[in-house]
């Protein structure tokens, strides 16, 4: 901006000076033209009037280096001139201010010489005797005045483009300096030149609006930041390149990234061509879906393209932790086999023995032993829907009130219950503890001892031992039921409580038991926040504690 008042400011001083110079020049001229007319007439009123008293004389004694006296007859014949012989003069009759001095009594004329570069001003007087007297004087044109002139122009116009540079830059500056001053985070706070107050308002009113907007994208962006980062899911925005632009904590944790991979290609928090493919595949059709194992977990990517495909403004991948939804689909397969096949095995047995006791196949003697395997069949039958009722009450999420309970009184309740089974193979049963409330539900607790109880005297051996304590530590109230058992392999533990497992098939099938005690202990623990431990060893026996907390 500085130049270009820099350059004005010169451009116009500059043409000032030249107008000024030739306004200048014109008025000189014309001043001088007029004075030497003027001066041409007097001179010839001064030639006339000695002419008159001199007669032809008056030619002899005349000197003078600028005007030139010529004496013209009536025909235009010259009879005496003061620069040259009359005899190399030729006829001025047709000469304009001879023939207006024979006419009216006084002519003038000027004529031009293009190769002198000059010009002669002409008078002519008519005398009383009917010649003419004629005076003229040369004067130099335009060209020749400017040519003189032109070395003092140049120095002239050398100072004047000097001071005029000075005076501009130094003009310029000042009227920039205070628009370079300008403080446009306060625009009505600045001493401005009046011609800007509406510029300054203006702005205000636009920097107060962009700052309203700023607000807003700020808050909207922290609003997001906060969505985002507490997601659960993973999210990834990636450009049409494939560059990473946004990855919330989520996707960090699950990818192994930090921060350092915004910027950079997917390819560095996943080397899987199944991930590129998908995120080509979103860029293209607009959107596509594949399942990874990370961790031991699994995760379904959802890419889907940002915009319409000719806005080539990249994807958005969604990262979904399905491991649950896998395991619980395959439970549910393993749970419909597994129940298929358990519901089945009675069902068999039942439908049997009454087909040979309705064809008349089984003799009169062995029909209790036939119906009491009926009635064995169809109580472990009974029993296993029962289970399955509790599960699925358990798997979903039922509200059930909580209440103050002994945890002391539940489990002699269950073990005067199996007290008869364990007396049955002599197991010894000794309880220690005293009383201890518990905020919980109580048929879930109750479930929970009852089986543990019921699995420590099945898989017991005979005139085995069983010990049960209630006590209370730093992390709650604790149950513990130790056995004198089979035990549990050590591959076997970590499998126990699932639906339907057996360590021994056959021995649970001679108990009959269902597979489902413990899986009932795990689910009643986990909705009453309860800890599980077990200890276990083949032959040795085993040790189950719930602390409550």
């Amino acid at each position: 901006m500085t130049k270009k008042i820099f350059k004005s400011i010169f451009a116009v001083a500059i043409a000032v000076l030249v107008a000024s110079i030739i306004i200048i020049f014109g008025v000189l001229n014309d001043y001088f033209q007029m004075e030497q007319g003027e001066q041409l007439e007097n001179e010839l009123y001064l030639v006339s009037h000695g002419f008159e008293n001199a007669g032809a004389n008056y030619f002899e004694n005349y000197d003078s280096d600028n005007c030139r006296i010529t004496w013209i007859a009536s025909d235009g014949t010259v009879l005496a001139d003061t620069d040259t012989s009359v005899e190399d003069v030729d006829n001025h009759a047709e000469r304009e201010e001879v023939k207006q001095a024979l006419e009216t009594g006084f002519g003038e004329s000027v004529r031009y010489s293009q190769t002198l570069l000059e010009k002669v001003s002409y008078v002519a007087k008519l005398q009383p005797d009917g010649t003419v007297l004629r005076v003229s004087v040369k004067s130099y044109t335009a060209i020749p005045i400017l040519l003189g002139l032109l070395q003092p122009m140049i120095v002239v116009l050398i100072i004047a483009v000097a001071l005029a540079s000075v005076l501009a830059s130094r003009m310029s500056k000042r009227i920039v300096k205070p628009l370079n001053a300008i403080d446009l985070e306060e625009p009505l706070s600045n001493d401005v030149y009046d011609e800007l107050a509406p510029m300054m308002r203006h702005i205000e009113h636009q920097r107060a609006q962009i700052l309203k907007q700023l607000n807003e994208i700020n808050r909207d962006k922290e609003e997001l930041s906060a969505i985002t980062d507490n997601l659960g899911e993973g999210l990834i925005v990636l450009n049409s390149g494939h560059l990473i632009v946004s990855i919330n904590p989520a996707a960090k944790k699950i990818f192994g990234a930090d921060d350092s991979c915004i910027g950079k290609d997917f390819i560095v928090i996943d080397r899987e061509p199944e991930a590129a493919s998908l995120i080509d595949e979103a860029l293209v059709n607009g959107h596509g879906e594949i399942r990874i194992d990370r961790n031991g977990c699994v995760y379904r990517l959802s890419a889907s393209r940002i915009g319409a495909p000719e806005d080539n403004a990249g994807a958005v991948v969604l990262v979904f932790d399905i491991t649950e939804m896998v395991f619980a689909e395959k439970n549910r397969r393993e749970f419909t086999a597994n129940v298929s096949h358990e519901l089945k095995t009675p069902l068999q047995s039942i439908m049997g023995s009454a087909e040979l006791i309705e064809k008349g196949l089984v003799k009169k003697e062995d029909m209790p032993t036939f119906i009491s395997r009926i009635r064995n069949e169809s109580q472990r039958l009974l029993t296993l829907i029962e289970d399955i009722i509790h599960l699925s009450h358990m798997d979903e999420n039922r509200k059930i009130a909580f209440e103050d309970i002994d945890l002391f009184d539940v489990v002699k309740e269950v073990c005067d219950e199996l007290s008869e089974n364990a007396a049955k193979r002599n197991i010894t049963v000794t309880v220690q503890g005293e009383s201890l409330h518990i905020n919980a539900v109580s048929r879930l607790v109750y479930e929970i001892v009852f089986n543990l109880f019921d699995n420590a005297v099945k898989y017991n051996t005979d005139s085995g031992k069983i010990d049960v304590r209630v006590a209370k530590s730093k992390e709650g109230a604790i149950f513990e039921i130790t056995d004198t058992g089979i035990g549990i392999p050590a591959e076997a533990q970590s499998h126990v409580f699932e639906r339907f497992y057996r360590v021994d098939k056959s021995r649970s099938k001679a108990i009959g038991g269902t597979g489902l005690g413990l899986s009932i202990v795990k689910h009643a623990a986990n909705y009453l926040k309860a800890r599980i431990e077990l200890k276990s060893q083949p032959g040795k026996g085993t040790q189950v504690k719930v602390i409550f907390r």
